[in-house]
């Protein structure tokens, strides 16, 4: 699971109105963004699936994986390369059933290693920490330690909550294999060019 490093962008409405979405992402992936998972709980399940499939061909434009949050289904249905899912029983097992054993099936796990461990037991393709940092798109997560990324796991740990391009080289540092964003990527006035200052992170360590 190689592919699961680097830059992982999280879209958020909040900050990306329907009518930018692709306009944003495109910068984002032109920036270096290696995944992008897309996550909009307001919209219509027609919507949703509308905006997926043209964020599936314009990451396949750029060699980059499309997730899809907490829907298996509607990754199943436009051929996306994978979900992200939480924690509740049995996830894992029923996402992969659906999917197939070639999809990316990536899970949250904040804080705790004995989740990620549970996960990966489970047939998960990566974890998710975090937050690490104060966070502007969910203020009330309770902290994660970096420790945490020191987990012995076989497989992708990403790191997620707070980060920006000058705090992301600890946890890279710490065992983070991959950096998650929403707020300082998509919030930036020039995202392709924020994008890049992640990407560049990772560029160095090799």
């Amino acid at each position: 699971m190689a592919k699961i490093r680097g830059l992982y962008a999280i879209t958020d409405p909040a900050l990306i109105p329907p009518e930018r979405l692709l306009v944003a992402c495109q910068a984002a992936l032109n920036g270096g963004v290696r995944l992008l998972q897309y996550r909009d709980k307001p919209a219509t399940n027609a919507e949703r699936r509308k905006r997926a499939i043209s964020l599936r061909e314009l990451c396949r434009d750029h060699d980059a994986l499309l997730l899809i949050n907490d829907d298996p289904q509607l990754a199943a249905d436009i051929g996306a390369s994978g979900v992200h899912i939480g924690q509740s029983d049995g996830a894992v097992q029923r996402a992969r059933q659906l999917l197939g054993p070639d999809a990316i099936i990536g899970v949250t796990c904040h804080n705790d290693p004995d989740l990620a461990i549970a996960a990966a037991r489970a047939g998960a393709d990566y974890v998710a920490f975090g937050r690490f940092y104060p966070s502007h798109s969910k203020p009330g997560a309770p902290a994660a330690n970096p420790a945490v990324l020191s987990t012995p796991l076989p497989l992708p740990k990403v790191a997620i909550g707070g980060i920006t391009p000058d705090n992301a080289s600890a946890l890279i540092a710490a065992g983070a294999d991959a950096v998650a964003v929403i707020h300082s990527l998509f919030s930036a006035a020039d995202i392709e060019g924020q994008a890049r200052l992640f990407a560049n992170l990772f560029s160095v360590k090799e």
